[in-house]
């Protein structure tokens, strides 16, 4: 029923009068970077930009367990949007999930933001992201699907937003001995149940988990990027990934992953920031936010931007350069459109090589079965089936 009211909502999307599309910044009466925004803001902001553009829509897909939304945010053409679950079964026709004619003509992009909370300024980043790309990208969407999940972790979000503007100064201080720059325990880097949520993908442990897989095994996007951040003194991580590489991952997966990486170099470059590639993140654990799409066919990457729970408004790193929120969604930001924009670029030999990917008879197993206590396994549990086998549930 909640499917079926869904692709109700989106035939008639083109149909409804929409209002003044705001930016972040005008919506939520502060410029992005100068507080923290927190979660029911974050909801209020992407159902205002659904209701004010025929190239957005809502889908929410649960709750955590302490009762903030988990949602989706679909954005293309409004021709896209009008028949995106017929883009949906087309796409995944790809993979041999659903039998027919594959479609070659879309790229999709999964975008996901925030999954440990005090990793922050990426869920900032969503709001300015989906705002750019509907007022000055709309060429990139018409052939291109994009998914935004603008918080992971809301849960463990707005603990760590709530301790920063409890403990912060005013105005901020970059010291870093200052008390804004010490997160107690429990910090916001976990959901509620003190559990990482990037080491729960594979398993499904967590109702946030569960939730979103449903979701994500939906879809199978062709790229997927999980936005984190790392130390104070790191320069910005995007892939290509740490060798050695698992055996099943492409050669053309990672190929995919070195243009991204000239793409975005192109933007640093012109704007004098540093980065750094291959050195670390390595694809090996299949239950990461990086992994598991990658061992899904997927062009799979975490970007790391240095900040994590220590860096607050702005702090001074070990050199003595000032690291700011407004830097730090900056640099997400960038990212994000870049890697819009190289799909975009690229959806032909995306689409090809994802055949390519499910169509490989040589692996020496197409699937994998768990066996055990009913209450231990995972029960989103993805099974792929040989190619050309129909799941009508998807």
């Amino acid at each position: 029923m909640k499917n079926i009211a869904f692709l109700f909502l989106v035939l008639l999307a083109p149909i409804f009068s929409f209002g003044q599309l705001q930016s972040p910044d005008a919506y939520l009466g502060y410029t992005l970077g100068t507080k923290f925004t927190r979660h029911h803001q974050v909801v209020e902001y992407f159902r205002h930009v659904a209701a004010s553009s025929d190239q957005v829509v809502l889908d929410p897909y649960g709750e955590t367990y302490e009762g903030r939304l988990l949602q989706l945010a679909y954005v293309s053409s409004p021709q896209n949007i009008a028949r995106l679950e017929e883009l949906r079964l087309g796409h995944l026709k790809n993979t041999g999930l659903v039998e027919g004619t594959p479609n070659d003509d879309i790229a999709v992009v999964w975008l996901s933001f925030n999954v440990h909370g005090n990793e922050s300024s990426s869920t900032e980043a969503a709001m300015k992201t989906i705002h750019s790309l509907i007022t000055e990208h709309q060429d990139w969407l018409e052939n291109t699907v994009v998914i935004i999940d603008p918080c992971i972790n809301p849960d463990g979000r707005d603990r760590y937003v709530n301790w920063y503007k409890q403990n912060r100064s005013l105005p901020y201080d970059p010291n870093p001995m200052a008390r804004e720059h010490n997160e107690l325990w429990q910090s916001g880097r976990t959901n509620h149940y003190i559990f990482d949520l990037n080491r729960d993908w594979a398993w499904a442990s967590q109702v946030e988990s569960q939730q979103r897989i449903q979701k994500y095994n939906r879809w199978l996007p062709h790229v997927h990027v999980d936005f984190h951040e790392q130390g104070i003194n790191e320069p910005y991580y995007f892939a290509p990934a740490a060798k050695p590489l698992h055996e099943i991952i492409t050669p053309f997966q990672m190929e995919f992953q070195d243009w991204l990486a000239k793409n975005h170099a192109r933007y640093f470059d012109k704007n004098g920031w540093f980065y750094f590639t291959k050195e670390r993140f390595d694809l090996l654990y299949p239950s990461y936010g990086d992994t598991y799409p990658t061992y899904l066919g997927a062009i799979g990457m975490t970007y790391e931007q240095a900040g994590n729970g220590r860096a607050g408004l702005g702090i001074d790193n070990d050199e003595g350069i000032e690291l700011t929120l407004i830097d730090r969604i900056a640099h997400h930001h960038t990212t994000a459109l870049s890697t819009v924009e190289t799909a975009s670029n690229n959806k032909t030999a995306l689409n090809t090589n994802f055949q390519k990917y499910f169509a490989d008879s040589k692996r020496k197993y197409q699937s994998y079965i768990l066996t055990g206590s009913a209450g231990k396994i995972p029960p989103n549990t993805l099974r792929i089936p040989q190619r050309h086998t129909a799941n009508q549930g998807l």
